[in-house]
């Protein structure tokens, strides 16, 4: 296979429902707005309360959503993450299928895949997440997928994985195999929960192993302790990164590459449901960098297809006569 970017993440399947008042909310005790780690029988619990209403399914997780971006904009993309033997795993294989036209999915007879009930306003778009990580957690082993990731132009992390020690050796293997092949390596941060779990390890993974790094401007703060302009040049320098890109929502985005800062504007649109945005941003700057485009014209992707992710319901833009649209227009 001619891959062009190997991610490496949580595989959760994604399970939305648009709810017209917050009556189950209410229901389920749950608290509007927030996320709810729970295991498998009380996510079914909250997923019967639900279910005769409209549930859309679509595979997820932080590096599977940015390797469906790259997959839809017609880049070689190829995701490797762990689900369990049951229905949800079948169906988050066949929706990568549909995005990237493959997937190297780990099969595990011990957990149940990993699901998010994510409950949606329909009055302000709001969020109440329901997640059970269930078999996404326990994958330590690559197995031949290391090979695939060695032959990719870019192999792409989530900070998630990081937090589990034996996880993060696997990681960090990966992460060699990429550079052996000549690849580049990136890493989204995801949350400031990583850093406050890893601290000075997150930096030395930082330093010793990625090119790209993508951080939103909360999590620049709190690696740096520093504002969006003072936090990306200050990574870019200490960590000797290719790379460093930090997100600031409405205000854009700040790229350095190669020491030389880059400011990325947005693309005004009526903004529904921001989940999502950062991984879809993460998808279009690697499918450029794939091509060899400059980091300028990364960025105009990278925010023009954000802009598409704002403007729906769901994690991943799936019209891709719009993505071919926003192609013609960087």
């Amino acid at each position: 296979m001619n891959i062009e970017l190997a991610g490496v993440g949580n595989a959760l399947m994604d399970a939305l429902v648009v709810v017209d008042n917050d009556a189950v909310l209410g229901d389920l005790h749950l608290a509007r707005g927030t996320t709810h780690m729970v295991d498998h029988e009380t996510w079914e619990q909250a997923y019967s309360a639900v279910r005769e209403l409209k549930v859309t399914f679509d595979s997820g997780g932080s590096c599977a959503n940015t390797v469906a971006t790259v997959g839809l904009l017609g880049g070689e993309a190829i995701f490797c993450g762990q689900v369990g033997d049951d229905q949800m795993g079948r169906m988050y294989g066949a929706k990568l299928d549909e995005t990237c036209g493959r997937h190297a999915l780990k099969v595990t007879r011990t957990a149940a895949t990993g699901k998010c009930l994510a409950i949606i306003s329909q009055q302000d778009a709001e969020r109440t997440m329901v997640t059970d990580l269930g078999a996404a957690t326990s994958m330590h082993d690559l197995g031949d997928f290391v090979e695939t990731i060695r032959g990719s132009k870019v192999g792409h992390f989530e900070g998630y994985m990081l937090t589990d020690p034996v996880a993060r050796d696997m990681v960090i293997e990966a992460m060699q195999a990429v550079h052996d092949g000549g690849g580049q390596v990136s890493l989204d941060v995801n949350d400031p929960f990583v850093i406050a779990v890893l601290g000075e390890t997150l930096h030395k993974v930082i330093s010793d192993h990625v090119d790209v790094v993508f951080l939103n401007e909360e999590e620049a703060r709190a690696l740096t302790g520093l504002d969006p302009e003072q936090a990306v040049e200050k990574i870019a320098r200490e960590h000797s990164v290719r790379t460093v890109i930090v997100k600031m929502g409405r205000k854009g985005s700040l790229i350095v590459h190669e020491g030389e800062l880059h400011r990325v504007g947005i693309r005004k649109v009526n903004a529904i449901d921001t989940t999502g945005a950062g991984d879809a941003y993460a998808g279009g700057y690697l499918f450029g960098l794939c091509r060899g485009w400059s980091p300028d014209r990364c960025g105009e992707l990278a925010a023009a297809v954000a802009a598409l992710t704002v403007s729906q319901i769901g994690a991943v833009v799936k019209d891709r006569v719009a993505l071919e649209k926003v192609l013609e227009s960087v």
